[in-house]
């Protein structure tokens, strides 16, 4: 059976196996996506973002330039980071 990619990744871009990734999706320079996450359909993943395992973005996400999300982050659908966030789950309360 073959696969037929529904995304779209710049060269440079590392998409590592067993994530999943959603119809129209864009991924752009420099950026990983590690085993495990899920993006949904319609987002936009910028320049140098790392999304860690476990991940889950939803619908129509945006994710600009250097932001870094972290393992057991959830996004709602039509979220937006701005550039150069970090985003983690913390056990102690902010």
């Amino acid at each position: 059976m073959i696969m037929v990619k529904e995304y779209s990744a710049h060269e440079t871009a590392v998409i590592d196996e067993g994530c999943k990734i959603g119809k129209g999706t864009k991924i752009w320079h420099f950026s990983h996506i590690m085993n495990g996450s899920e993006i949904g359909e319609n987002c936009n993943i910028g320049q140098n973002v790392v999304v860690s395992p476990g991940v889950k973005l939803g619908r129509n996400v945006k994710v600009q330039n250097n932001v870094s999300i972290y393992s057991g982050v959830i996004c709602d659908d039509m979220y937006f980071s701005d550039p150069q966030w970090y985003l983690q789950i913390s056990s102690i309360p902010q």
